[in-house]
């Protein structure tokens, strides 16, 4: 029984950081237009997560857990608004670096991830039950 609970521990913890990708993947998508204000000003930075894994001293199990949330360093783009009131000289606005299809295709391994998990508890505690069932 201790392998079925380390099991579900363990996709439990892909369940809460895969919650969190999915909350980073949707501010991205969010503000995938938010521009500048003012000439000089960045627009939206993208933001990236990272994942490490973590020891459960008390079960000794390896866990995954969030590790970071940065901001993307890759570059702004550019477009050509020369009424845009954050417009440089030359008439360019600085865009998010954010490309909706990536942060879509993220969201979309980020739910598969959260449902391979989610399935992983539901046996695991099917399982239990059944073992009891058969102990009783």
């Amino acid at each position: 029984m201790d392998d079925l609970k380390r099991a579900q521990m363990i996709a439990t913890s892909g369940m809460k950081v895969q919650s969190h990708r999915l909350r980073v993947v949707s501010e991205n998508l969010a503000n995938a237009d938010s521009l500048p204000q003012m000439p000089g000003e960045d627009p939206y930075r993208r933001k990236v997560i990272s994942f490490k894994s973590e020891l459960d001293r008390a079960s000794g199990t390896q866990l995954v857990q969030v590790d970071k949330v940065r901001g993307d360093m890759s570059d702004f783009t550019k477009k050509f608004d020369p009424r845009h009131p954050a417009a440089d000289a030359e008439g360019y606005v600085l865009t998010p670096n954010v490309n909706p299809l990536i942060e879509l295709m993220d969201m979309r391994e980020a739910q598969r991830t959260y449902e391979a998990n989610l399935n992983v508890v539901m046996t695991s505690k099917a399982l239990l039950s059944r073992t009891v069932e058969m102990l009783r």
